[in-house]
């Protein structure tokens, strides 16, 4: 890399933007923890301690969200009401295969993908394949 490029790692990122995805895990999490289908006014309060968001922002997440199946939407008078399909887990899940979909060498990305996993995470890995093959 060269002195004039910045560094495009999660160290350097801008502290003002969020990283991807992480708005939509929190939009879900709102909606998970509710219970019931808000209006993207009532994600947009409940997450007004988190974030300073415009109505327009939420509604355009919850539209992305719901055009990935991740939550479902009923339109009850002249808003919809959105309700989470599947937690944030589930999400971030989905967006990870997702992108090993799209690679054609598949076992190359895992290699790496497990190579830089911390070793907590390389231990929960294991048990969770160990317990898929028993």
């Amino acid at each position: 890399m060269s002195p004039t490029q910045p560094d495009a790692g999660p160290e350097h990122a801008d502290p003002g933007r969020r990283r991807s995805g992480q708005l939509e895990s929190q939009i879900v999490t709102v909606l998970t923890e509710a219970g019931v289908a808000l209006t993207p006014g009532q994600v947009r309060d409940r997450l007004a301690a988190q974030a300073d968001l415009s109505y327009s922002t939420v509604v355009t997440i919850l539209t992305r969200l719901h055009a990935k199946g991740a939550v479902i939407r009923e339109r009850r008078g002249r808003a919809y009401h959105y309700a989470a399909v599947r937690d944030a887990a589930g999400l971030v899940a989905d967006r990870m295969t997702r992108l090993l979909a799209a690679e054609s060498d598949r076992g190359s990305v895992l290699r790496r993908f497990v190579g830089g996993l911390d070793a907590d995470d390389e231990q929960i890995l294991r048990a969770l394949l160990r317990d898929e093959t028993e």
